[in-house]
């Protein structure tokens, strides 16, 4: 029974058919491991690898010359003391790509046990690299090695991956898309930027939302606690919501969904995904909102934050949540959940300029390109159309070099140390998010969500006048009244920390008159 359980589990992985566990070797010289969490206790181990019985296989296939790292905020489940103290903590939530200052950590602590300071291979020296299911977070390890110390580039990384990882025919074995970035990014930083890599706080100076619906909360994220837990840095409020064209459709989430689903079904709203970047010099294409049934819908919105948004890394993560209220409940429906990282170092093309990343830019993605719900495509109804994050870096930053060979090399602590620790996963603040039903929260009421849900107003909601009404507009004629921008005898200075702000700007400001009005 419990074999068989396993075997469920497992699903779509792979199983080692001499080792009758779900465990992969990605490589074998140098010998890379990926296996799923292994568990010492019950219930647990009734369907996952047995710990005895991965170590009991490492044993006697490697002998003492097997370590492990592991990647796992929600703790291991076991002691190290049960794998000899050989492993290596490096862990962060699950779904979610490694901060990326952890990157060189990782693969420079696997170099160094596998090859000798000469950089020759250490004969019959194996890396086991697990996670949960031993796929997203060890895949993004693994394909990090292969690409930074064997020479790889990304896509053969990850195809090697899926071959190893998966059965035939069930998808990629690195599936997210702010992962699959990652790897990216590591090939950037290998192969072009030397291994180079400053982390910098970061600040999070505007959002732009094409086709925003209505209900959406949107919040700006970062890494905190050595990357093991995500702290919600902000949440955007109506008072700091500019609408720029449009109204935010009011609507129910049933209909929405028909709605949208028929759309799909007839061939609409078949975006193509694409993230783009630009320094902040470069000019963003205007959103083309016709041809598109799903485009023409919801409003054109900037977000300004009221106070600075700083983050403790490049890492950011954009979080979004949309919420319909029933006509007939008093509870809340969650219709949309999704998530984007991204990394202002790389975004602001670090490896290209020797290490000195630009100091501000745009982070740009469509809705469908956005991570799903806990790690699968799945977001529910569309809660925009296309998103650009203004950023901009805040200090010089701090080198984070690769560990050379035979250096020691800094680990992070265990997620779960004591029985009486909480996981560092249930402490991050975007836990376990998914779609259905949810108490109406009181504390939702001044931000920027649920104008359908008729807080605070009076009247029916088809009585509801547009939002656009009284709603200031982006730039009057006086350029010189916009941000970062300050009038001196009829010259003009622009601030250089905006002129990243300024280009965003432009394209919403092409959707205006002369007289800077919708």
């Amino acid at each position: 029974m419990a074999s068989l359980l396993r075997q469920i589990v497992a699903g779509p992985r792979l199983r080692h058919e001499e080792a009758e566990l779900d465990l992969c070797y990605v490589h074998t010289h140098p010998t890379i491991i990926a296996t799923s969490g292994p568990s010492a206790t019950y219930p647990q181990i009734a369907y996952r690898n047995p710990l005895s019985s991965l170590v009991k296989f490492l044993d006697k296939k490697h002998g003492d010359n097997w370590a492990i790292w592991e990647f796992r905020a929600e703790g291991t489940g076991y002691g190290d003391d049960e794998v000899y103290g050989r492993i290596n903590h490096y862990p962060w939530p699950d779904h979610h790509p490694p901060p990326f200052g952890l990157v060189p950590l990782i693969v420079g602590g696997m170099r160094n046990w596998l090859r000798d300071e000469q950089g020759q291979e250490r004969a019959g020296r194996a890396v086991v690299v697990h996670c949960k299911a031993g796929k997203g977070r060890s895949g993004t390890a693994a394909c990090s090695y292969l690409i930074a110390e064997e020479g790889w580039s990304g896509d053969e990384a990850m195809r090697r991956f899926t071959e190893r990882r998966m059965r035939p025919g069930f998808g990629n074995g690195l599936s997210i898309p702010s992962q699959r970035r990652t790897v990216g990014y590591v090939e950037r930083w290998a192969r072009v930027g030397g291994k180079r890599y400053v982390e910098r706080k970061c600040e999070v100076v505007e959002v732009h939302i094409w086709g925003l619906r209505d209900g959406v909360k949107v919040a700006v994220e970062g890494f905190v606690d050595e990357g093991k837990v995500i702290k919600n840095f902000h949440t955007f409020g109506r008072s700091e919501r500019e609408i720029v064209r449009g109204n935010i459709a009011k609507g129910h989430v049933f209909a929405n969904a028909a709605t949208e689903a028929m759309k799909k079904k007839n061939g609409g709203g078949a975006d193509t995904s694409t993230t783009s970047t630009m320094n902040e010099n470069s000019q963003p294409s205007a959103l083309d909102r016709t041809g598109s049934e799903l485009l023409q819908e919801g409003g054109d919105v900037i977000f300004r934050p009221a106070r600075p948004i700083t983050l403790e890394t490049n890492d950011i993560n954009i979080d979004i949540e949309r919420r319909n209220k029933s006509k007939y409940s008093a509870f809340a429906m969650v219709s949309a959940v999704a998530h984007v990282w991204f990394n202002t170092y790389f975004e602001g093309h670090g490896p290209e300029q020797n290490g000195l990343a630009d100091t501000s830019g745009v982070f740009e993605i469509e809705w469908d390109a956005m991570d799903g719900i806990k790690g699968s495509s799945r977001k529910g109804t569309r809660a925009f159309d296309r998103i650009a994050v203004v950023w901009r870096a805040v200090e010089e930053g701090i080198a984070v070099p690769e560990p050379g060979f035979g250096e020691p090399i800094r680990q992070m602590r265990s997620a779960v140390v004591g029985p009486n620790d909480v996981p560092a996963d249930e402490r991050s603040q975007d836990f376990e998010k998914k779609l259905g039903l949810r108490e109406p929260d009181t504390a939702s009421a001044a931000i920027s969500r649920a104008s359908s849900l008729g807080e605070g107003r009076e009247g029916k909601e088809d009585d509801v006048k547009s939002e656009i009404e009284g709603v200031r507009a982006h730039y009057g004629e006086d350029e010189s009244s916009s941000p970062g921008r300050e009038a001196d005898g009829g010259i003009v200075h622009v601030n250089p920390a905006t002129e990243a702000v300024d280009a965003v700007h432009g394209k919403a400001s092409s959707q205006m008159d002369g007289r800077g009005h919708v």
